[in-house]
């Protein structure tokens, strides 16, 4: 099949974890004989961020991290839909799109374009901030992917036929990489921004990290100056940007790691993680997860990742896994099991094309 994907970004994983996901589909539906055209604004925010942050180079080794992934660019006022779109089979168009550019696709699919069209949606704005959606003109699109069963509940709401389709690792990139000397013992990768979780980081992160004194790093962006401070107080080195690439790495360089969602996903969407819980526990680190509600039964909570409902539980969990490599290997395994097992971007290009199938389109 030909897949035409618009996308915020590809190249550019900056602050964007969808970027992460994409690239683990992509590779799939190639390696499977799919064809793949991924469509990314010339100049997106994304992008222009890193090239900010980090200069051409970050975006140059895009190339040397994934050598069978490209992205072309568009400009949105010259953009030529017919010959963005000849010859497709599915068209996909993410949330995190101009509403000009979904109602164009739109408006193109009901003058005959012969092509399934999805919307995916992998934030949680639908439910925090339902008006900015609201500007996206869905009526012509055949589905909604939705990256958990709350969106999903939206949008069926609103009359759009809804799946189910939650992020997953890809595999290929993200697992245990033995031969890696550990340096460090405690590591999280995530950014600061948006002050929707600043308290929790405190309580889950920082005052852990400082009442244990363990090498602690954090690799993220957009820290603004006092969550500097708050990191130099706690004894947490910073690293920065990390490009997802070498993500597995950190991972296999310290011993355990941890999961602070934002406030949003706790409150307003239980049963989403991010895309981070996925890649730890594919990469065989053991993760201790502040509260988040699994009600959707992705994982194996105790199991597969230990819980803590308090800053004195996670000190304690991440205490009891530094002094005991049993406990640690036993919840790295159990982790990557359910991983391999249920939620890989194979199982989701899978579920992708079954639900291709339902909505009529021919998954040759």
């Amino acid at each position: 099949m030909r897949f035409v994907l618009f996308y915020h970004s590809l190249v550019s994983d900056w602050n964007h974890g969808n970027a992460h996901f994409l690239r683990g589909v992509a590779r799939e539906l190639l390696a499977r004989g799919h064809a793949v055209r991924v469509l990314e604004p010339a100049g997106g925010w994304s992008r222009a961020q890193l090239l900010a942050d980090q200069g051409p180079e970050a975006v140059a080794r895009f190339a040397d991290d994934f050598p069978e992934l490209a992205a072309g660019t568009y400009d949105l006022a010259t953009l030529d839909l017919a010959a963005a779109l000849d010859g497709a089979d599915v068209v996909m168009v993410h949330e995190w799109s101009e509403p000009e550019l979904v109602r164009r696709v739109g408006a193109h699919r009901a003058a005959g374009g012969r092509y399934a069209l999805l919307f995916h949606d992998t934030h949680h704005r639908c439910v925090t901030a339902p008006g900015e959606l609201a500007a996206y003109d869905l009526r012509h699109y055949d589905a909604v992917l939705a990256f958990g069963e709350v969106i999903r509940g939206r949008y069926a709401r609103r009359g759009c036929e809804a799946f189910t389709w939650h992020e997953a690792a890809d595999v290929r990139l993200f697992r245990p990489l033995p031969e890696v000397a550990r340096t460090g013992d405690l590591v999280w990768v995530g950014n600061w921004g948006d002050e929707e979780r600043t308290a929790e980081l405190h309580e889950f992160l920082l005052r852990p990290a400082r009442a244990l004194g363990v090498r602690t790093t954090v690799h993220g962006v957009r820290y603004p100056r006092e969550a500097l401070a708050a990191l130099a107080a706690a004894g947490v080195e910073y690293g920065g940007w990390l490009a997802n690439a070498d993500v597995p790495r950190a991972f296999a360089r310290h011993r355990v790691t941890v999961h602070v969602p934002r406030r949003p996903y706790v409150e307003a969407l239980p049963g989403v993680p991010t895309i981070r819980v996925f890649e730890a526990l594919a990469c065989g680190i053991p993760l201790v997860c502040a509260p988040w509600r699994d009600v959707e039964g992705l994982f194996r909570p105790g199991e597969d990742f230990l819980v803590a409902r308090s800053g004195d539980d996670m000190a304690r969990h991440l205490r009891e896994l530094l002094a005991d490599p049993a406990l640690a290997a036993a919840v790295a395994r159990s982790g990557r099991e359910t991983v391999l097992g249920r939620h890989t971007c194979a199982h989701r290009v899978d579920e992708l094309l079954s639900i291709l199938a339902r909505l009529g389109a021919e998954t040759r």
